[in-house]
């Protein structure tokens, strides 16, 4: 596996290395030990998958009092993913990057708690799946607007996103919940 680093330290995308042949191919998404040698010491309590067609944004999501770390992969499809650090802490405070997961790229992104995540679907549809370092708690769950002007995340979009309603109700960043 190979560590990419990003502009915001901690939040990193991983790239496996992939066993193919004219049968198709193999790889390894999670190892601990290999992880943990490239930096990322990780305890997943949970595993998500969602499916999304073109145009649907979901995000940007994060827990407020429960933080999730989360390392999210695309298996079918493509996505455009965006993390925004919202550690007061960190000198990348307010930033966010944004990047391509694909089934085609096989990368990984390791979203480390304090981040608000989210991603808008560029296929006809992506499935997308990622493991928590902790359990989802609705009750400090919530959403930073996606289309803050404040943030600018210059979101790859063709047409309005379709948005679940929470999406389209979230926090101004300048009015979130942040973490210390």
């Amino acid at each position: 596996m190979r560590l990419i680093k990003t502009e915001i330290p901690d939040l990193c995308l991983i790239e496996p290395k992939v066993f193919g042949d004219e049968r198709g191919f193999f790889f390894e998404s999670w190892n601990r030990r290999t992880f943990e040698s490239l930096g990322i010491a990780a305890d997943f309590v949970q595993d998500n998958q969602s499916r999304s067609v073109r145009n649907v944004l979901r995000g940007l999501h994060y827990q407020i009092q429960r933080p999730q770390g989360k390392m999210v992969r695309v298996i079918t499809g493509e996505v455009f993913d965006v993390a925004v650090d919202l550690r007061k802490c960190s000198p990348t405070f307010g930033k966010w990057i944004g990047f391509t997961l694909s089934a085609a790229n096989t990368r990984m992104a390791w979203i480390p708690p304090g981040f608000a995540h989210g991603f808008l679907t560029l296929s006809e549809s992506a499935e997308f799946l990622y493991k928590t370092t902790d359990y989802w708690h609705p009750e400090h769950e919530r959403t930073l607007l996606w289309n803050d002007p404040t943030l600018d995340v210059a979101w790859p979009l063709i047409d309005n996103p379709v948005l679940a309603p929470k999406d389209q109700a979230g926090s101004a960043f300048r009015d979130a919940e942040t973490y210390a």
